[in-house]
C-alpha cells in the first residue's frame, strides 16, 4: 500500500480540521438533546482491512447506543453517517446528506436517508412519531451546518 496512512471510517479517527471537530461535536450534541439516554460512540467500526475498504474520506460515521431495546425506534443503536463536502482553503464543511440506520445485533432493521422523500425503509420501521423526530434531527443538522458556514464567513 502506497498510502502513508490507512483510510479510516470512524468519526473519532477521521477528523482532521477544527471545522470537522466542530461538526462532530454539533452532531453529538444535537442527537443527545433528543435522545438523552443514548451513549455516543465515535468509533462504531472495527479496524480491519475489510472495513477500511469501505472508507469514505468525506464522511463522519458515529453511533448512539441505547441502554436497551427501543421499541419506538425498533433498534438498540442508531448508526449515523454524515456526508460532507469540505472547503480545504476555508476549513469549512458543508453537509450534503445524512444516513441513519437502526441497528440490532442481527444487523440493520431500517434506514432513513436525506434523499428523496426522507422515508425510512426496512424490515422493522420506527413508530411514526419517531420518524418525525429523526427527520427533525436531520433538518436541525442541516441548519447547524448552514449557520456554521455563515458564522465562519462573518469572521
Amino acid at each position: 500500500m502506497d498510502s502513508v496512512r490507512s483510510p479510516v471510517v470512524n468519526a473519532g479517527e477521521s477528523v482532521r480540521t477544527v471545522a470537522q471537530v466542530q461538526a462532530l461535536a454539533s452532531a453529538v450534541t444535537l442527537v443527545r438533546r433528543h435522545f438523552p439516554a443514548a451513549k455516543a460512540n465515535l468509533r462504531p467500526w472495527r479496524d480491519d482491512a475489510q472495513t477500511r475498504e469501505w472508507s469514505e474520506p468525506e464522511s463522519l460515521d458515529l453511533s448512539f447506543h441505547f441502554p436497551g431495546w427501543s421499541p419506538r425506534l425498533q433498534c438498540r443503536s442508531l448508526l449515523m453517517q454524515l456526508r460532507f463536502s469540505s472547503d480545504q482553503a476555508e476549513e469549512q464543511v458543508h453537509l450534503l446528506g445524512v444516513l441513519m440506520r437502526g441497528m440490532t445485533y442481527d444487523g440493520e432493521r431500517w434506514r432513513l436517508a436525506t434523499v428523496g422523500d426522507w422515508q425510512p425503509a426496512g424490515s422493522h420501521l420506527p413508530q411514526p412519531e419517531q420518524v418525525m423526530l429523526l427527520r427533525q434531527i436531520c433538518h436541525e443538522l442541516f441548519q447547524v451546518f448552514a449557520s456554521d458556514a455563515s458564522d465562519a464567513s462573518m469572521t
